[in-house]
Parts: structure tokens; sequence; C-alpha cells
């Protein structure tokens, strides 16, 4: 007998793909992409830090979210997690600056961009939401997957292109899209849609 994995919800995944990915657009930890790849020099080794420090600061964040879920009950997550995404709608008008310059580690830039990104994520909007779709979604892995694959998505081409892409895209646009996504999400969680 041949054991499968447990199939991954779809709606899940793609639903924290696409509001981790734009909203990861003008992000702290984008601008961090952007430094780092300028500072480094190493894209791969950028990208292999920040796919290891997502992965560990999204399972952290999706398992607290979980936890919550269980802990207080479907009713009051319904709430929680509605207003939860209205507001990060409205966190995201707010255009992001980089507190200051990452400290670069002399193990290298793939330890410089995983710290530096593990640390920048913590308390950040794409953290914070990664802990409410998880509580949103009675799916951790598929939440992970998504927000990981959202950051990953936003963050490769700031690494592989640098600045010269974040001065051609529409910011101000970019940010009211994630805006939108965010407090359509909520509204959609506070009117128990989809169940």
């Amino acid at each position: 007998m041949r054991l499968e994995p447990p199939p991954i919800p779809l709606e899940a995944f793609l639903t924290s793909t696409l509001l981790v990915t734009i909203a990861e657009i003008g992000d702290k930890t984008q601008l961090l992409s952007f430094v780092l790849a300028a500072r480094l020099r190493q894209p791969w080794a950028i990208i292999a830090g920040i796919l290891v420090a997502t992965i560990a600061n999204h399972a952290l964040a999706g398992s607290v979210g979980a936890w919550l879920a269980h802990l207080a009950g479907p009713g009051v997550m319904l709430w929680v997690t509605g207003l939860l995404f209205i507001g990060f709608g409205l966190w995201a008008l707010h255009p992001d600056a980089l507190d200051d310059d990452p400290k670069i580690h002399r193990a290298g830039a793939f330890v410089t961009a995983l710290i530096a990104f593990f640390l920048a994520e913590m308390g950040d909007k794409t953290q914070l939401a990664t802990v409410a779709l998880a509580a949103r979604f009675d799916s951790l892995a598929a939440v992970v997957l998504g927000t990981t694959l959202g950051m990953m998505l936003a963050n490769v081409p700031a690494v592989m292109v640098g600045e010269k892409l974040a001065t051609r895209l529409p910011m101000k646009a970019i940010r009211l899209s994630a805006a939108g996504l965010f407090i359509l999400t909520g509204a959609l969680t506070l009117f128990g849609w989809p169940a």
C-alpha cells in the first residue's frame, strides 16, 4: 500500500500566493532584496537565503495562526481574520521603507540574506497575513506553500533585475491593488464566503 500526501487545498494555496505576491511589491523585504542584490552581487545565494528564511518564518507564523484558530473557535476567528485582512488592506496603502542597511555577515550572501529576511519579516504585514491566512483556512501546508511562493514571485525578480525594476513598476497602483485584495478578502471572510 502506497501512502500519498494529502491534497493541498487549492483555494488556500492560490489566495495565499496572490495576496502575498501583490502585498510584497514595494514592501520592505522587497526593498531589502534590491539592497542585497546591489551590495552582494550573488543572486543565487541571496535567493536561497530568502527561500529558507521565508519557509521558516511563514511556517512559524502559520503555526501560530492555526493554533489561534483552534483556540478561539470558528465564530471568533471569522471576525478576527476578516478585520485583520481589512486592516492589512489599509496598511498596504502606506509605502514601506527599510529601517537601516542590512549587516553583511562574514559567512556570506546566503547567511546575510537568511538572517536579514527572517528578521525583516518579523511583524511585517506578510508575516501577519500568514497568521491570518492560516487561521482562515484549515490548511497550514497550503498557506505556507502559497505565502512562500508569493514571497519568491515578488522577490526573485527584485534580486535578479535589481533597482531598475523598481523604478518601472507603478507602485501606487500596486499598493492600491494589494489594499483592495486584502479588503475584499476581509469582507468575504466576514460574510462567510466561501464557507
